[in-house]
């Protein structure tokens, strides 16, 4: 069945006000609070005197604190983008970096590139972030693809636990025998975003910017591949080029915010699947809303991080994890327990196709 499709359009203004709202106070929260707690209102009276507001404490604490929050909104749009892209193109809805590895495959390369390659560029880390997350994605979906089934979401999860076990073990392999590298990545190693500077954000803005036109370039051929390759062609989608593109970005935001912050799991996963739950299945409200929301995520969990481990602080890759971990298995024992017919609502060129997928590996109980 195939029919005009009509957005509630006050339905998606209200949830983009929302999550707008959402990131605006996530922000001043994130400047605001710490280890040294700064009045709100002083923090706007900064923010509005464009930082002419003298050479106070509470000044210098604002400045120190806003790369900080401008590099977590940033690493979040990147890893909420990420996630939609890896969820579309492996049409597993428990596909985030975190999830499939990719995050510790990043980290690897980067730990081997400072220890062994003497390698301290943010671009050459970039790289070798880059290469490790490609690398790691294309291992452990190549694992969950054999046997019955194909790459289905829990042999892909377990592929992913497995692999990320691995190399996690090899990653402490090469830092623990080193004091220096320790000292340098302990807390990078569980993903913390306290010691950005505007050198990093000046570094990753370009690749976020192009992973994330990318991604708005390719969301209307992800629809179409949401129906199936062979619909998807027969419609004049170059599948091949859309899947390869779409790798390339989901693989690159995330390697560049594992390169600067280190593996923040969990921002993926969660964000995509708010978004299909409120509003709907079309990538071109996915990936948009997923962008804005992994903003907000990554600044709140980083702000509850501090004010809970005052006068220190809990690393943002903990709390996300905190809050990830219970809606990762609310997916997997969700999709695991479906049976029968399936009916998904795909959007192509403004119109809207109703698809009906019968599970053929239906339980049938013996007579």
């Amino acid at each position: 069945m195939m029919q005009q499709k009509r957005y509630s359009k006050s339905k998606i203004l209200i949830f983009l006000i929302l999550e707008i709202t959402v990131v605006a106070i996530g922000v001043l929260c994130s400047i605001a609070y710490g280890s040294k707690s700064i009045p709100v209102k002083d923090v706007l009276g900064y923010l509005l005197s464009l930082g002419d507001s003298g050479d106070s404490f509470e000044a210098a604490v604002i400045s120190a604190r806003i790369p900080r929050t401008v590099f977590g909104v940033l690493a979040g749009s990147a890893l909420g983008v990420s996630g939609a892209l890896m969820q579309a193109i492996t049409r597993n809805p428990v596909a985030d970096p975190s999830i499939l590895g990719v995050n510790t495959g990043a980290s690897l390369m980067v730990v081997v590139g400072i220890a062994y390659l003497n390698i301290s560029s943010g671009l050459g880390l970039i790289g070798l972030s880059f290469i490790g997350a490609i690398l790691t994605a294309l291992f452990v979906y190549g694992i969950a693809s054999f046997g019955f089934g194909g790459a289905s979401s829990l042999k892909l999860a377990l592929s992913g636990a497995a692999v990320s076990t691995a190399l996690g073990s090899l990653v402490n392999t090469i830092m623990l025998p080193d004091s220096q590298v320790m000292k340098e990545f302990r807390f990078w190693q569980v993903g913390s975003i306290g010691g950005a500077t505007w050198d990093d954000i000046r570094l990753v803005v370009p690749f976020v910017l192009v992973g994330v036109g990318l991604s708005f370039a390719l969301a209307s051929p992800l629809n179409a591949m949401a129906l199936g390759d062979e619909m998807a062609i027969s419609l004049g989608v170059k599948v091949g080029v859309v899947r390869a593109f779409s790798a390339f970005a989901g693989v690159m935001l995330c390697a560049v915010v594992t390169a600067i912050a280190g593996p923040v799991g969990f921002v993926g996963l969660m964000l995509p699947h708010l978004v299909r739950q409120l509003l709907d299945n079309d990538m071109r409200l996915i990936i948009p809303f997923s962008a804005i929301g992994g903003a907000g995520l990554l600044v709140i969990s980083d702000v509850i991080g501090r004010v809970l481990g005052r006068p220190s602080e809990l690393e943002v890759g903990i709390i996300t994890a905190i809050l990830g971990a219970p809606i990762f298995i609310w997916i997997v024992c969700g999709n695991q327990g479906r049976r029968g017919c399936e009916q998904r609502k795909i959007t192509i060129n403004g119109f809207e196709i109703k698809l009906t997928h019968t599970n053929r590996y239906k339980r049938h109980d013996k007579q």
